[in-house]
């Protein structure tokens, strides 16, 4: 297994660790459900050096972005971040991703660790305009420091005002004593809170800093079991769960982030438009249990009579809420909120209800 500059550290603090894309990476620390609620009220940290990141440079580079993705990056300016995804040439998605516009003709794209491979393999491809492409995946190093006391925590380590830094915007500067490092305004627990790229040596410096910095607050590090929790409260697509390969941008209720604007030939524009013209036969949705249990992936949805009507794509049990919370597709009539529908689990019906995360209150 590939190891991130930080596993050592993990090791050392008793996480259960386990494989995940191909990384030796930590579920849990002290349990999941604690971890879950230091985050939504304190601080937590992740790591997150396993995530992809590709150098888009040159004079060409914005083309190729607005090749090879669905929204519109044309409207970025310098320390601005954009979530998007890379269409397929057959409906679905490559994956999804952040592009961070960093400087006039400079782009870093920010990819799901488990789709590296294939995502820079797609790029490569794809690069009919000859923009310059660099693959930093190995030699970046990435913490999530995520909760309403992480503005508090970090801004201790640096003369940058963090305040100033709106939602989906980033600055540059030193942290920790460390120059270069990028403070990013964005996460995936929506509890707000920072995402630092920095080079893998200054790993252990900002590591120990950072949980300096937050011991007042109760600083905990977490594993990727909150990570999911956390993302899940919020209706926050896994990719490989809830959108893929096969599974359309507009069904995944990602029509947001798919732009149709002049001039912007992305891969299989013509037919995403044709699907947004006709309609989609199913959606991504959100429902909570209404009956007591826990929906998981792969369980079938149905209808009143116990037709099938879709399939749970992620569940859990609301750390937050104490009630089953699940995203699924189900076809398009049953897809508006206040629906009642149904989880089918070893021949159970357990009543659901169609809602519109996040579920978090």
């Amino acid at each position: 297994m590939k190891t991130t500059p930080f596993t050592g550290k993990h090791i050392a603090l008793g996480a259960k660790m386990q494989e995940f894309a191909g990384y030796n990476m930590p579920i849990e620390y002290s349990g999941i459900i604690d971890e879950h609620l230091t985050v939504c009220n304190g601080v937590g940290v992740f790591d997150v050096s396993h995530m992809g990141e590709f150098w888009v440079k040159g004079p060409h580079a914005l083309d190729f972005i607005q090749q090879v993705t669905s929204n519109n990056a044309a409207v970025l300016t310098p320390g601005k971040v954009q979530y998007t995804c890379f269409p397929n040439e057959t409906g679905g998605i490559v994956d999804d991703l952040l592009v961070y516009d960093y400087a006039p003709e400079k782009y870093m794209l920010v990819v799901n660790a488990a789709n590296i491979e294939k995502d820079w393999d797609w790029c490569v491809s794809h690069n009919a305009v000859g923009a310059e492409l660099e693959n930093a995946s190995d030699r970046m190093g990435q913490l999530a420091v995520q909760g309403p006391k992480a503005l508090a925590t970090l801004q201790k380590l640096t003369s940058l005002n963090l305040s100033d830094i709106p939602y989906y915007h980033f600055r540059v500067g030193d942290f920790a004593g460390v120059p270069q490092v990028i403070i990013s305004n964005t996460g995936y627990t929506g509890a707000g809170g920072f995402e630092l790229y920095f080079y893998p040596e200054d790993a252990g410096r900002i590591w120990d800093a950072v949980f300096d910095a937050g011991a007042e607050f109760g600083i905990k590090p977490a594993g990727l079991g909150a990570r999911d929790t956390l993302r899940l409260e919020m209706g926050f697509c896994l990719y490989g769960n809830d959108i893929d390969d096969t599974t359309s941008p507009l069904e995944a209720g990602l029509g947001w982030i798919t732009k149709f604007v002049d001039g912007k030939n992305f891969t299989n524009r013509a037919a995403l438009e044709k699907q947004k013209a006709e309609g989609v036969g199913r959606r991504l949705v959100g429902f909570e249990m209404i009956d007591r249990g826990i929906p998981r992936h792969g369980y079938e949805l149905a209808d009143a009579e116990g037709n099938g009507i879709g399939h749970v794509t992620s569940g859990t049990m609301s750390p937050t809420r104490k009630i089953g919370i699940g995203l699924g597709y189900v076809q398009t009539a049953f897809s508006k909120p206040g629906t009642e529908i149904y989880l089918v689990n070893r021949g159970r019906k357990l009543k659901a209800q169609v809602v519109k995360p996040p579920f978090r209150k």
